[in-house]
């Protein structure tokens, strides 16, 4: 048989092939941190980008978003996709660099005109407003951030008939193992 759910080998060579061949909708995993007050924060967002040589994913923030105080206090997030279509769930536990400034103007200079109204809105993003559209957007490249999270940690479960669940770590050089589901 040669289901990529099979073989540790395959199922994290499908995992980040999933991640960073992207030819159909955007990826949108759930992502987590810890809020300065110690309380768990989880918000939708985008998949920018994956690099499996380097074990990274990228995110794009505003600067002034929750999310960014968070992971100056506790750089690390978690990530959590469902791709239905595959019956897989990936978990990655990441560290975060946040990227700003010159050192992300060449992503700016990409991203969408749709995509860049997301960046810049007055007042800052959760800030409390009288009226449910008392915000302006204006795309300000200031306020682009890029989140590359290193990934730590990976756990797939594969829910087909049978189930499966691995674990690759970057600490053990991303040799797998098998968990029970």
């Amino acid at each position: 048989m040669s289901e990529w759910f099979n073989t540790l080998t395959a199922l994290r060579a499908q995992v980040w092939h999933l991640l960073s061949h992207r030819d159909g909708p955007p990826l949108t995993p759930v992502m987590a941190t810890v809020g300065r007050d110690g309380w768990p924060e989880a918000r939708m967002v985008v998949l920018r980008g994956a690099d499996p040589a380097l074990a990274t994913v990228e995110v794009h923030t505003d600067l002034h978003s929750a999310k960014i105080a968070s992971l100056r206090a506790l750089p690390r997030a978690a990530l959590q996709f469902w791709l239905p279509q595959h019956d897989l769930q990936i978990r990655l536990s990441c560290s975060v660099e946040i990227l700003s400034g010159p050192e992300v103007a060449d992503i700016w200079a990409k991203v969408p005109d749709p995509s860049r109204q997301s960046y810049g809105i007055t007042p800052a993003p959760g800030t409390p407003i009288v009226n449910a559209l008392d915000y302006v957007k204006s795309p300000d490249p200031t306020t682009f951030a890029v989140l590359r999270c290193a990934v730590q940690h990976i756990d797939a479960v594969h829910l087909g008939v049978a189930h499966r669940r691995a674990a690759f770590s970057r600490a053990t050089d991303w040799r797998g193992e098998w968990l029970s589901p």
